[in-house]
């Protein structure tokens, strides 16, 4: 891989995720309650880091050479950041809401203020 392609491309990888991450940081300001902070963080986490594992893997593979741990450390680097995304951002807005954060108004469709159909609320 020549110098001019791999610095391209972790560039591209780098800055995308780099951005990606501003603006879910930026978008946390604007929101008005901790459910909407916490969904709007979700992106940057599933989406802006692994691109910068991949930048950093692709730069490592353009000044190391290919390794087989390296490969399979960046992989499970990516799996992992994908993984603990979703689970980390199920279970802070399910802390959020049965905490009895306030959501804001706005919020729609709020589905988590009702139960579930066919459920009933024991304490209306």
């Amino acid at each position: 891989m020549s110098d001019t392609v791999a610095t391209v491309l972790v560039g591209i990888f780098g800055i995308t995720g780099s951005l990606l991450m501003l603006a879910s940081a930026l978008a946390m300001f604007r929101v008005k309650d901790a459910l909407s902070r916490i969904n709007v963080f979700s992106p940057a986490t599933g989406l802006g880091m692994p691109l910068i594992v991949v930048a950093a893997y692709i730069h490592t593979l353009h000044t190391e050479g290919f390794r087989v741990m390296t490969l399979f450390i960046a992989i499970i680097a990516i799996l992992c950041l994908i993984i603990v995304s979703s689970v980390a951002s199920n279970t802070l807005s399910r802390a959020s809401v049965l905490s009895g954060q306030p959501i804001y108004r706005k919020t729609s469709p709020n589905r988590l203020a009702q139960p579930p159909e066919g459920i009933e609320d024991p304490a209306p």
